[in-house]
């Protein structure tokens, strides 16, 4: 029997009130705690099993994991509550080994019952324990499917407050303060009418900004006040654009169970000062009626609490980013189980076992949840032969690459059997010697897959061993003793590099500051060469230092660079102990990682997926955010993954970020819009960062990338609108604007890779900008031309466009491909839009064309170049101004 019809009946027996198991009674004293609350899950399998579906109060909705072990579903009761039983209402995909947990913290979790004989069906579980967050841990599925669950119910008796520092809070009482408790804290709405009016607008405490949003009905702004406030005042300075029907809401969790303080039909606009009573974490505005044909549009929020500020009497452990009991940190952290750390004393068969584990795994895991990372000590390794698969990075623990000798084989090939390395995505090589086995290392990947500071005491092939398609790539700070064969590689970009020589090239082939690149010659052969990068930066990356402890090192900038950082001795630079970071590992709540942002602690992100229910907000200067083995961050509810504020030297590297099923405005932002402080001598650096739009399930994001800040260093990154997947690919299902806009001023990208995007892929607003190297596919699911008009008279969308305002801009080495597989006869007017007067704005080295003739690009540049030819050929332009 199909798994589908299987969960069709076993649904009409749910909703026919006919069970699978015998319920017992409940206890006439126990209360129904979990419904309607905010639950969380390890994984779903789609879009339409959430783990909401478990709390809903509906038998015919569920919940489910994906296919592996362990997952868990968890609520989150509000308050430490005492629970007496635990109801499981199994789909046929159970759990025969599980455990239900409690904490106080969710981090510290505490079994109230375990079973390795689970029978399915319905489970009432008599239980004594207490804590506000309660979860079903499996540990071994029951078939092959994943676990699923049509009702998970938790009963028992409610506790008050929502923190765990001893108070219960929910008092109004004392005198209503003047502070603004909303002053500058996160804040996120439904939607943004642009980049230049974010809700962050509205928080401020400048009243000539503002947040605005679409023009539709309902909107929403909400403020997360840092922990549960008592609250007795809201003041709303509306711009015209004024809401004539409104509430105030509040809600401990900003998800859901919001509970209004106020409520009008006949809003009056301008200034309003309300009074309120209640408490809660997070307060909203939610606008149901428009007064005008805009938007809602607000230049300040503020909030005032009383004395009285319900975290109970000081208990703040409970809610606030800012507050609460500093998190641990350690200078030789567990890193957590999907962090593999190997020593030279380990016996070359035991790595080699775990090697192949991971492998096996991750090998055609191209769209799942599993992430690795495989690190090796300082010392020489012999005989290790390492293929590396989905969501994988091996990198050496070295303060320099040459630190880590690996005699053997680190290699990726077409491992899916077909041939060709062209999906060969998301995986990345780092900081260590390879002597390769045979004298020739194979590293035949497409895009997302870095490799940094390696020595390859050898040569380097760059296509699959069958010869067949690959579409990558980046190499970076790597020296490189023998050849590079690029072979069927479509493009490639290599930065700051030392090589002995370059052979092949198909399309389009840029360097960088790489001593022995090859000479100038596009468009025959397609090599665009520039002498040196003119600002550069390497990433940062984590080693262990000579007294056993961990520390992240962070390179210096370099200007005008040219061949390895490290060529010449250690890279330049600093380092900063593991102790300033926080290690976060699958499960951590946003709130945690916002609570260990507000201590001022840096990030590092262990392999696996975070959800986050809140926007992460970068606002210290100088902060690292740091990933290893692919982390994944998914918002949830429509909120942006990461915002980083306007200040000097963030760097973020190492992370995936893919969309949430509900629309985010952006993925991650850099910096404020209309702030032109320069940071030129210590930029924000986004570096190894990618963007996924569906594939792995249905995701929405207006824009991916949004970049405000001033001289910000954007070097390797792949932008994705899924054109293929298990879950979320089509038109108007995993919908998204822009994968790049570029507002600050001096920004310079290095390694763009950007495609499939459904309006300008590339839109570049500020000044002095400068790329090297871009590739792009235009979107494949466009229905019909007259779906895809920049303007009336114009087919299509440019993939990179330069706004009209600027007058000074520079690219080199830049591809634009077209492949309209819904409809063969799209056109698109132009690959490249810039202004047509501004003799500042220069592009060298560009080319387009179209595979196996699906549509066509009718000029490269504005109106320069020609038409795709029919025959999968360029068109190119090796100059324009």
């Amino acid at each position: 029997m199909r798994r589908g019809v299987i969960i069709l009946l076993a649904a009409a027996l749910a909703l026919t009130g006919v069970s699978v198991a015998q319920a017992g009674p409940a206890h006439a004293a126990d209360t129904l705690l979990s419904q309607g609350k905010k639950a969380t899950a390890k994984s779903i399998e789609g879009a339409g099993t959430p783990a909401s579906a478990a709390v809903d109060g509906d038998a015919g909705t569920r919940w489910s994991s994906e296919r592996s072990d362990p997952q868990w579903l968890e609520v989150d009761l509000g308050a430490v509550s005492t629970i007496s039983k635990v109801t499981l209402n199994w789909e046929s995909a159970y759990a025969t080994g599980f455990e239900i947990q409690t904490s106080d913290d969710e981090s510290t979790w505490t079994p109230i019952y375990s079973t390795t004989t689970g029978p399915g069906g319905v489970q009432n579980l008599t239980v004594s324990g207490s804590g506000r967050y309660v979860r079903m841990y499996g540990t071994q599925r029951a078939n092959g499917y994943g676990y699923s669950l049509w009702e998970f119910q938790v009963f028992g008796t409610a506790g008050t407050g929502g923190g765990t520092g001893g108070g219960t809070g929910g008092g109004t009482g004392g005198t209503c303060e003047t502070s603004n408790a909303a002053l500058n804290q996160p804040a996120r709405a439904s939607s943004e009418e642009n980049g230049g009016t974010p809700a962050s607008a509205a928080v401020d405490g400048n009243a000539g900004s503002r947040w605005s949003s679409a023009a539709s009905d309902p909107q929403w702004l909400q403020v997360d006040l840092g922990a549960r406030t008592a609250v007795c005042s809201v003041t709303i300075a509306w711009e015209t654009a004024y809401a004539k029907a409104f509430d105030i809401q509040i809600s401990d969790t900003g998800t859901g169970g919001w509970t209004p303080l106020y409520s009008t039909t006949n809003g009056t606009g301008g200034t309003q000062t309300l009074t309120v009573n209640g408490t809660g974490r997070y307060l909203r505005v939610n606008g149901t009626q428009r007064a005008t044909p805009w938007g809602y549009s607000i230049y300040e929020l503020t909030v005032n609490g009383t004395g009285g500020n319900g975290n109970g009497g000081g208990g703040s452990t409970g809610g606030g980013t800012g507050t609460g009991t500093p998190l641990p940190t350690s200078d030789t952290p567990d890193f957590g189980a999907n962090v593999a750390i190997f020593d030279p004393s380990m016996p070359a068969s035991t790595i080699q076992t775990k090697l192949d584990s991971v492998f096996n795994a991750q090998k055609v895991n191209q769209f799942g949840s599993e992430r690795d990372a495989l690190l090796f000590k300082p010392g020489t390794y012999n005989g290790v032969y390492a293929n590396i698969g989905y969501y994988t990075s091996i990198a050496g623990l070295g303060q320099n690459p040459d630190d880590v000798a690996i005699n053997g084989a680190v290699t990726v090939d077409a491992f899916d059997g077909t041939g060709n390395a062209t999906q060969n995505f998301w995986r990345s090589a780092e900081n260590f010697a390879l002597t390769p086995v045979g004298g020739s290392e194979r590293w035949a990947v497409s895009q997302a897959a870095p490799f940094r500071r390696v020595h390859v005491k050898g040569d380097l092939e760059l296509q699959p061993a069958s010869g067949g398609w690959s579409s990558g790539g980046y190499i970076s700070d790597t020296k490189v003793d023998g050849t590079v064969s690029s072979g069927s590689q479509q493009q490639w970009y290599s930065k700051d590099s030392t090589i002995k020589g370059w052979v092949g090239g198909v399309w389009n082939m840029v360097f960088s500051g790489v001593n022995g690149a090859p000479a100038q010659s596009f468009p025959k052969p397609p090599y665009t060469v520039l002498g040196s990068t003119p600002v550069s930066r390497d990433v940062p990356y984590l080693y262990l230092d000579g007294s056993g402890k961990y520390r992240v090192f962070l390179p210096s900038q370099r200007t005008g660079a040219s061949g390895a950082s490290w060529a010449g001795g250690p890279t330049p630079g600093t380092s900063v102990s593991m102790n300033t970071f926080y290690v976060a590992k699958p499960g951590d709540s946003a709130t945690k990682l916002n609570q260990a942002l507000a201590q001022g602690l840096n990030l590092f992100f262990t392999p696996g997926v975070y959800h986050l229910s809140e926007t992460l907000n970068v606002t210290k200067a100088g902060t690292v955010v740091l990933g290893i083995g692919l982390p994944t961050l998914i918002p949830d509810n429509g909120v942006n993954a990461m915002k980083v504020a306007d200040v000097d030297g963030v760097r973020v590297k190492g992370i995936l970020f893919d969309a949430g099923t509900v629309n985010s405005a952006a993925l991650l932002t850099v910096g404020t819009a209309g702030n032109t402080t320069s940071h030129a001598g210590d930029p924000v650096s986004i570096q190894d960062v990618f963007f996924r739009i569906g594939g792995a399930a249905v995701g929405k994001a207006t824009s991916s990338l949004v970049v405000n800040s001033s001289n910000t260093l954007v070097d390797h990154i792949w932008a994705w609108r899924a054109d293929h997947g298990v879950d979320g690919v089509g038109w108007n299902v995993n919908t998204a604007d822009n994968g790049l806009t570029v507002n600050g001023d001096n920004v310079l990208a290095t390694g763009l890779f950007v495609e499939h995007y459904q309006k300008y892929e590339v839109l570049w607003n500020g000044q002095n900008g400068k790329t090297i190297f871009f590739q792009n596919e235009m979107p494949y699911d466009v229905p019909n031309q007259a779906a895809w008009k920049s303007t009336p008279n114009t087919n299509g969308y440019a993939a990179y466009k330069v706004a009209d305002s600027v007058t000074t801009h520079e690219a080199w080495g830049l591809g634009s491909y077209a492949y309209f597989a819904s409809d063969p006869t799209v056109d698109s007017a132009r690959a490249f839009e810039v202004p047509e007067s501004a003799s500042g704005v220069k592009f060298h080295d560009l080319l387009t064309i179209s595979l196996g003739n699906n549509g066509t690009i009718s000029h490269v540049i504005n109106n320069v170049g020609d038409v795709t030819p029919s025959n999968t050929t360029t068109s190119t332009v090796t100059s324009f101004h």
